[in-house]
């Protein structure tokens, strides 16, 4: 959506009506207009910008639209416990690569929370998006042994969370049906606990809901840090899809579909969870604090605990003003803060970084 992306196929002198068009300006250049037209995307040309208003109409060099079902776009994030394996995370990428069309757009790896998280994307009409999670899944169970796993961040499996969200022209069915297929094809074919939240879930459930009664929040160490397998295959929940037991090397699976999320994280410059814990609570709206914010402390090297956010409607609260909440807490407690970040791209910047990698127009 850039400058910088392949140009699109350009047609001579069609006529539109932009009686309802929505004006976006697109890749940081004021001269490059992106439109919509009865729910389709197109382009206006550089030197027709200066003359373009609303409720005119238009002879343009236009973009060829293609169908819509070629332009639905579905997004999945993938978090993995494991960031220190090298030949792991090689293993799993390259399963990842058997299916260019659904790119790692991101990666993003915490070795002291010992966990990576792959941002995948594609088309959804053909879908190549479940082929490619499952061989990511699949190479993480053959490559990771949860046994052996240590971290700072908590976990229920080798492969803790898989999330879908809708992007470009994609609906939350489209990819709660994605999700669900896939729940069903690790639960089978791989044998492993798989439970389903958010839209993929029939009555919604969601995903702290189910970390909350698996024991998630819990760290199982000393240090407040999470090891080894899970201590019972006994399950606190029944599972939606798979054996009805956790799998000592592997653990559960974790599956949904929602709008979109941002991760930020926060760090305080202090050794005391207690008090980070505290200020982590009064962030979270659950507690009283910033709406749809979740939040926890978590210890992240010496010296340094994270409140780490999950902003369920970022267009609401974004991380800004969870900074700002989080330093005035903090200072209350004499702790100093440091500048917070996000663990992943805007939904902007993974569509276009989509669009580059695959060429798509």
């Amino acid at each position: 959506m850039g400058g910088e992306e392949e140009e699109p196929i350009w047609k001579r002198d069609e006529e539109y009506q932009c009686d309802n068009v929505k004006e976006k300006v697109c890749g940081g250049k004021k001269t490059n207009r992106n439109l919509e037209y009865e729910g389709m995307r197109v382009w206006l040309k550089e030197e027709c910008i200066s003359s373009f208003s609303k409720g005119r109409d238009y002879r343009v060099w236009v973009a060829l639209p293609e169908p819509i079902c070629n332009r639905m776009l579905a997004c999945c994030k993938v978090y993995i416990s494991e960031s220190r394996n090298r030949a792991a995370l090689e293993a799993i990428e390259r399963a990842a690569k058997l299916f260019p069309e659904a790119p790692i757009v991101n990666k993003f790896e915490d070795e002291t929370y010992n966990r990576v998280g792959y941002t995948l994307v594609s088309k959804l009409v053909p879908c190549t998006l479940n082929s490619a999670v499952f061989e990511i899944v699949k190479a993480a169970f053959e490559a990771i042994d949860l046994e052996m796993h240590t971290g700072t961040h908590p976990r229920l499996g080798v492969v803790d969370h898989i999330c879908f969200h809708p992007l470009v022209g994609a609906s939350m069915d489209n990819v709660a049906g994605t999700a669900k297929s896939l729940a069903a094809d690790v639960g089978s074919r791989l044998q492993v606990a798989t439970f389903l939240y958010g839209a993929a879930h029939g009555e919604a459930r969601t995903l702290d809901s189910i970390r909350r009664e698996l024991g998630y929040f819990k760290p199982n160490s000393g240090d407040n840090q999470w090891a080894g397998g899970p201590k019972s295959e006994l399950l606190q929940l029944s599972p939606d899809e798979g054996p009805p037991q956790a799998v000592q090397g592997k653990g559960v699976v974790v599956i949904g579909a929602t709008p979109w999320v941002d991760n930020y994280n926060i760090p305080i410059f202090s050794n005391d969870i207690t008090t980070v814990r505290k200020i982590a609570k009064r962030v979270s709206g659950r507690w009283g604090g910033l709406q749809s914010v979740q939040s926890m402390a978590l210890a992240h090297g010496e010296g340094i605990i994270e409140v780490a956010c999950n902003l369920l409607e970022p267009s609401i609260v974004g991380g800004s003003q969870v900074q700002v909440q989080v330093e005035q807490l903090a200072r209350e407690e004499g702790l100093q803060v440091g500048k917070g970040y996000y663990t992943d791209f805007s939904q902007e910047k993974i569509v276009e970084t989509y669009l580059k990698l695959s060429h798509y127009s």
